[in-house]
């Protein structure tokens, strides 16, 4: 089972970004929500959003809600990320994951993909 997450970049305050996971693996279907993270230097892992595969219900963190917006592609087996009004404070490594339920803790997701670096300047 692998993540690969892409589409990381940078961008002034105010612009957008998509990042991109692809997933696979035959042992996906115990996978049922698949989300994305965050890690800003010195700081902790935090949930940004989530989404169920098979209903495509989400969650948001607050920080996020409103200019964030995850989706999925069953075709492609992918999960997206849309990222609009970007915020210097977005600044982070953004970490693709998948987990059996809906959670927002670091612990409620067992696989990870690599990161990708979202770079916001002012």
């Amino acid at each position: 089972v692998q993540l690969q997450a892409s589409g990381g970049g940078s961008v002034q305050a105010g612009g957008s970004l998509r990042l991109s996971c692809a997933r696979s693996g035959r042992t996906f279907s115990s996978y049922t929500v698949m989300g994305w993270f965050r890690q800003a230097p010195g700081k902790e892992r935090e949930f940004v959003a989530a989404i169920r595969w098979s209903s495509g219900s989400t969650d948001y963190a607050d920080s996020v809600k409103g200019r964030f917006t995850i989706s999925r592609d069953n075709a492609n087996k992918a999960v997206y990320l849309q990222m609009n009004s970007l915020k210097p404070e977005d600044t982070a490594v953004y970490y693709c994951t998948a987990g059996p339920s809906f959670g927002r803790l670091r612990s409620d997701y067992s696989i990870w993909g690599q990161g990708t670096q979202v770079t916001v300047s002012s």
